[in-house]
C-alpha cells in the first residue's frame, strides 16, 4: 500500500465561515473609500505625489483590472481639492509682432473676467469715438483750426502778390500750382506777346523773374509748415477727443488689473493703436455689405479693427476647486498639444490668435494628467510630445502644416506657456519594463514607480474591507445587497481567482462581474438580498457561457474518438493534466502520455520535439528526466537507454514542463515493467534529484479530469497527484469536494518522484542500500535491473563484435 494518503476535504478550499461576520448584510456596513491590499503601490503613489522635483512622474503598473486608474484618479482628487487653484492663461494679440500672440496669465476666474471686460470695451469702442467725432465741439475746433490756417495761408499768397506785383508781374494760383504772369504797360502779356519783346526787356524781366521765384519757394515752404502744423493739431485734437471717449474705459481696466504688468502693458499697446489707427474706427461700416451679401460665407480678412482687442481665454480655471485632475484615454498629438484652427480664405487656409485652442496639456497645468500607457504609446508623436513637454517645462503650440497637405497655409507662433504638471502613466508591467530598458529618457522623467499586485493576504481584515467593497458596489450601482452567506462565497471566489488559499484577488474587475450577474440572478428570483446561492448561479452560468471547446473535447473523450483510459493499469502509460486557454476561460484535460524504452544510446528522445511540436519548457522538462535516470541509476553502469516518449493525439503544440514527472513515471514504469494506474491522472515538474515541483493551473487540471471521470462514473478509485507545495493552490468547486469527502475521488500531494510511483503502481519505490543496489521487487530495483542487463548486453554485443573483426 502506498505511504500516501489522499488529502482530506477540509484542505481542497478554505472555507470561508458566514458567521464570522459581525452584520447581517452589507448594507449595515461603511463603504470602502481606499483600495485593498495595495500598500506598497499607494505609498509609491503618495510619496510620487509630494515630491516637486523634476522627474518625479509616476508609473503605475500592474494587472488590468487592479483599479489603478480609478484609485490614481479618486486619490489625486482629494489631494487636489486641498491644494490652490491654478492660474488662467489667456491669448492676446502681439502688437509688436502680431504672427506671436502673447500669452496672459491671471489668478483662477479673473482670467474669465478680464475676457468680459475686453468683450465690453470693444462694444462701447466703436461708439464712443464715432459719438466723440460727431459732437459739435469736435467740428468747431477742426472749423478754427482750419479757419486759422487758412488765415494765415492767404496772408502769405497776399504778401506774395504784393511783391509780385512791385517786381511787375501777376499771381495767378490754380489747383496745379502758382503761375507768374508778366506785366507790361499796364496789362499781362501772353506768352506769344513775350516773345515778341526785345531782348533787354526780356532780360530785365527774367531777373525779376528769378527774385519772385526764390520768394515764392520761401512762401511755399512757409505754407506747407502752416499745413503741417494745422494736421498736427487736428491730429492732436482728435486724440485728445479720442482718449477722452475711450481713455477713461482704458483707465478703469487699468486701476482694475494694476497688479498684472503684462495686462497694463497690453492694456498701453491697445490705447497706441487705437491712436495710431483712428480713420479706421471713424468709418461707418466695417466690412463691405454687398460683398457680405453676395458670399456671406467668406469671413472678411480685413476684420474689424477691434478684433485685435480681443481675448481668447485658453484656460478657465472660474469653476474649479484646487488643482485640476485630468483623466483621458485619447492622448491624440492635438489632443495633448492643442492647435491651431484655420479657415479658408479666398483659397488660402488662415487662422489668428483667436482660433488658438488648448489641449489636455493646458487643462491639467498645475495638477495632474492621468492617461494610460498604451494609448500613448500607441501614437510615436504623443509619446515624444509627451517626454518634450515634462523636459522643456513649457507648451509650445505648433501648426498643422503637415495636416493641409499641398494648401496655403498661414500660421502662427504662439509665446510658449511654462506649464507644472504631475503626469501619471497607467500600463502594464512589461510595458514598464520595456520602456525602462528601451527608452533613455523614460527612466529620468518616471522616476517613481506605484506596481499594484494581483493579490493580497487573506485574513480578517482584508475579507472586511472586501465586505465594505461590496457595500459600496452595490449602493453605487444601487443593486441588492448582500447577505453574510453571499460575502463569504465571494470571499472563496476570490480566492480561487488567485488559485491560493492564503490570498485574495485584487483585480476587482473580475469581482465586480461575478457582484453584478450574482445580483441579477437574485432579483430574477425576487430575494431581497443576494445569497451563497446567487453567486453560485451566477459563476456557474460565466463558466457555461464560455465552456464551449471544454464541453466538445469531453465529449470526444466520452465517445472514444479521444483514447483515453481512466480504469485498469497499463505499462508505459499515464494520464497527464493539460491546460487549455482560449483567453476568456481555461479549463484543464487528461492527455495519454505513453512511454517506450529499449536498449540504445540516444537517451530520452521527446517525439515532440524531434517534429518542432514542444515548446522550450517541455524540451528541457524532458531533458532533466535523462539527468534524473543517469544520477540515480548509472553511477556504475553506463546508460544505454533509449526511451520515447509521446504526447498521443496532440496535433497542436505542447509546452511547459508540468508533465515531465508523468513522462518520467512512464518511462520507470516501462523499465520496470510494471503498470501504472490509468485512473489515477498526474501533474507536476521534476528537477534532476527526483523532487517534485510546483505547478499552475491546479485548479483547472484536477477539475477537468473529475469531470471526465464523474461522467464514466466515480468509483473511488479516481485521483490525482499533485506536487506538494501546491496544495495551498487548491480552491476547488463543491463537487470534487463533496466527491472526496464521500471517498469517490481522491488527490494525493507528493514530494518526490518515489512517492508518487508507488500511489501510481501499488509498489514501494525503494530506497538505495548502502551497498548501492535497491530492495528486491521494488520499482528502483526492477529499473536497476533492467538498464543493468541494457548495459551487459550492449557490453557482450560489442565484445562479440570486435572478436568477429566486424
Amino acid at each position: 500500500m502506498p505511504r500516501i494518503k489522499g488529502l482530506p476535504y477540509k484542505m481542497l478550499r478554505k472555507e470561508c465561515d458566514p458567521n464570522s461576520f459581525k452584520f447581517n448584510d452589507t448594507s449595515e456596513l461603511d463603504a470602502l473609500e481606499d483600495i485593498i491590499g495595495q500598500e506598497r503601490a499607494t505609498k509609491a503613489l503618495q510619496f510620487g505625489l509630494k515630491i516637486k522635483t523634476r522627474g518625479y512622474n509616476i508609473f503605475m503598473s500592474g494587472s488590468t483590472g487592479t483599479g489603478k486608474t480609478s484609485y490614481a484618479q479618486n486619490y489625486v482628487k482629494k489631494i487636489a481639492q486641498k491644494a490652490k487653484t491654478p492660474d488662467d492663461w489667456c491669448y492676446v494679440y502681439n502688437f509688436n509682432n502680431p504672427n506671436q500672440p502673447s500669452a496672459l496669465n491671471l489668478p483662477a476666474g479673473l482670467g474669465k473676467i478680464f475676457q468680459g471686460d475686453m468683450e465690453d470695451f470693444v462694444k462701447v469702442l466703436q461708439l464712443e469715438i464715432s459719438r466723440a467725432f460727431d459732437s459739435e465741439d469736435y467740428e468747431r475746433e477742426k472749423t478754427s483750426i482750419a479757419k486759422e490756417y487758412q488765415t494765415r495761408r492767404n496772408d502769405l499768397l497776399e504778401r506774395l502778390n504784393e511783391d509780385a506785383e512791385k517786381q511787375g508781374f501777376k499771381v495767378k494760383t490754380t489747383n496745379a500750382g502758382i503761375y507768374f504772369l508778366p506785366v507790361v504797360e499796364g496789362k499781362t502779356i501772353s506768352e506769344e506777346e513775350y516773345g515778341d519783346l526785345d531782348e533787354k526787356l526780356k532780360h530785365e524781366i527774367t531777373e525779376k523773374s528769378n527774385i519772385v521765384q526764390l520768394e515764392t519757394i520761401d512762401i511755399i515752404r512757409k505754407i506747407k509748415a502752416i499745413e503741417k502744423e494745422a494736421e498736427e493739431k487736428v491730429s492732436e485734437w482728435e486724440n485728445k477727443i479720442a482718449l477722452f471717449a475711450v481713455g477713461m474705459h482704458i483707465n478703469d481696466l487699468k486701476e482694475k488689473y494694476q497688479d498684472y504688468k503684462k495686462v497694463t502693458d497690453y492694456l498701453e499697446n491697445i490705447q497706441e493703436d487705437i491712436l495710431k489707427n483712428l480713420d479706421d474706427f471713424r468709418e461707418e461700416d466695417y466690412g463691405d455689405d454687398q460683398q457680405q451679401l453676395l458670399i456671406p460665407w467668406i469671413r472678411s480678412s480685413e476684420g474689424s479693427p477691434t478684433d485685435k482687442y480681443r481675448v481668447n481665454l485658453l484656460v478657465d480655471n472660474s469653476k474649479l476647486k484646487g488643482e485640476p485632475v485630468i483623466v483621458d484615454f485619447n492622448p491624440t498629438f492635438f489632443n495633448l498639444l492643442g492647435k491651431l484652427e484655420y479657415e479658408n480664405e479666398f483659397g488660402t487656409m488662415t487662422t489668428d490668435y483667436t482660433m488658438i485652442k488648448g489641449g489636455l496639456f493646458h487643462q491639467a497645468n498645475g495638477g495632474y494628467l492621468i492617461l494610460q500607457a498604451k494609448d500613448v504609446l500607441s501614437n510615436v508623436q504623443s509619446w515624444e510630445l509627451l517626454k518634450r513637454v515634462l523636459r522643456t517645462k513649457q507648451i509650445a503650440i505648433e501648426n498643422m502644416k503637415e495636416q493641409m497637405g499641398l494648401v496655403a497655409v498661414s500660421t502662427l507662433k504662439p509665446e510658449p506657456i511654462p506649464v507644472e504638471i504631475k503626469v501619471i502613466l497607467v500600463g502594464s508591467e512589461y510595458l514598464y519594463q520595456a520602456l525602462y530598458e528601451f527608452d533613455e529618457d523614460f527612466k529620468k522623467l518616471f522616476k517613481i514607480k506605484a506596481d499594484f499586485d494581483a493579490e493580497m493576504d487573506r485574513n480578517k481584515e482584508s475579507t472586511k474591507k472586501l465586505a465594505r467593497f461590496i457595500n459600496s458596489f452595490c449602493n453605487r450601482e444601487g443593486t441588492l445587497h448582500y447577505d453574510k452567506t453571499g460575502v463569504a462565497k465571494v470571499v472563496e471566489y476570490s480566492s480561487r481567482l488567485v488559485e491560493d488559499q492564503t490570498k485574495l484577488s485584487t483585480k476587482f474587475n473580475d469581482i465586480v462581474e461575478i457582484l453584478s450577474e450574482s445580483c441579477a440572478w437574485a432579483d430574477i428570483e425576487g430575494c431581497s438580498l443576494v445569497g451563497a446561492e446567487h453567486v453560485k448561479k451566477a459563476i456557474a452560468e460565466k463558466i457555461f457561457r464560455s465552456n464551449k471547446y471544454d464541453k466538445k473535447i469531453l465529449e470526444s473523450l466520452e465517445d472514444g474518438t479521444i483514447i483515453l483510459d481512466t480504469e485498469g493499469e497499463v505499462v508505459g502509460q499515464i494520464n497527464g493534466l493539460t491546460i487549455l486557454d482560449m483567453g476568456d476561460y481555461s479549463f484543464g484535460k487528461p492527455s495519454r502520455i505513453t512511454a517506450n524504452t529499449f536498449m540504445g544510446e540516444r537517451g530520452i528522445v521527446n517525439i515532440e520535439r524531434e517534429v518542432e511540436m514542444s515548446g522550450t519548457s517541455h524540451s528541457k522538462g524532458v531533458f532533466i528526466l535523462s539527468g534524473y535516470i543517469g544520477q540515480k541509476f548509472a553511477q556504475e553502469i553506463p546508460l544505454t537507454l533509449t526511451a520515447s516518449l509521446c504526447f498521443e493525439q496532440l496535433y497542436g503544440g505542447v509546452d511547459g514542463d508540468s508533465a515531465s514527472s508523468a513522462e518520467l513515471y512512464a518511462v520507470l514504469s516501462s523499465l520496470a515493467d510494471v503498470p501504472i494506474k490509468q485512473y489515477i491522472a498526474v501533474t507536476g515538474s521534476v528537477n534532476q534529484k527526483g523532487e517534485i515541483q510546483p505547478i499552475g493551473g491546479a485548479i483547472e487540471k484536477i477539475e477537468g479530469f473529475f469531470e471526465l471521470c464523474k461522467l464514466r462514473g466515480l468509483n473511488g478509485k479516481h485521483g490525482v497527484i499533485i506536487p506538494y507545495q501546491n496544495i495551498k493552490n487548491l480552491v476547488l468547486n463543491d463537487e470534487v469536494i463533496e466527491a472526496v469527502k464521500e471517498g469517490m475521488f481522491s488527490i494525493y500531494a507528493v514530494k518526490t518522484i518515489d512517492e508518487g510511483i508507488e500511489i501510481l503502481t501499488g509498489i514501494k519505490a525503494g530506497e538505495k542500500k548502502k551497498d548501492g543496489t535497491y530492495p528486491a521487487g521494488t520499482i528502483n530495483y526492477l529499473v536497476y535491473e533492467k538498464l543493468k542487463k541494457y548495459a551487459q548486453t550492449a557490453a557482450g554485443f560489442y565484445k562479440d563484435e570486435k572478436k568477429s573483426g566486424k
